[in-house]
């Protein structure tokens, strides 16, 4: 597998209301299960497109990338009062053990799909709290998205998440897609 990081200079493609159509809003909620004193990490935030729909609904929400040019092109448009940037890798995440209630990602989990990532997951999300990731799928004909050698299946995921102690709680593939809902 190869990983594969967004070129940072097409950053103004990934505020495209078209990338609804892979996950809404309200569906990336109804698996966060959010509430006002919800600590919340989004992983590959980029800029901030998803960010914004989770942020009214939490009391913190981390803005996680590893590049530090992302978080500039969000700053510059604006970003709620609870958003916190935090440039990092998934692998190596500057909080505390147990400090997360969710953690989601949005089409960048084949960016950082290593047995070091989904162990720094286990560490800082709590028990009983629940990381969602929809992502390209391997079952895509690679139209959009990374190239299909970037990319994981359903069940890498759910097997990556269930070897560190996570329970799989939906899973689902789309057409370009998959959704994976693990709880701690």
């Amino acid at each position: 597998m190869g990983f594969h990081t967004f070129d940072v200079d097409a950053a103004a493609k990934l505020d495209d209301p078209a990338r609804y159509r892979f996950v809404s809003r309200e569906e990336l909620l109804s698996h966060l299960h959010p509430s006002s004193e919800s600590t919340v990490a989004d992983l590959g935030s980029g800029t901030g497109f998803f960010t914004d729909d989770v942020a009214p609904h939490v009391g913190t929400l981390y803005a996680v990338d590893v590049q530090a040019e992302m978080h500039d092109f969000y700053r510059e448009n604006g970003a709620p009062e609870n958003v916190e940037f935090v440039t990092a890798d998934v692998a190596s995440l500057p909080f505390d053990d147990d400090d997360l209630d969710a953690a989601f990602s949005t089409m960048t989990y084949h960016e950082f799909a290593t047995d070091e990532s989904l162990a720094e997951l286990a560490r800082v999300v709590r028990p009983g709290g629940t990381v969602v990731v929809v992502d390209w799928s391997t079952a895509g004909d690679g139209n959009a998205g990374p190239p299909i050698d970037h990319r994981f299946g359903l069940g890498d995921a759910a097997d990556a998440f269930e070897s560190v102690g996570f329970t799989v709680t939906h899973g689902e593939t789309r057409h370009e897609t998959f959704v994976c809902v693990a709880r701690r």
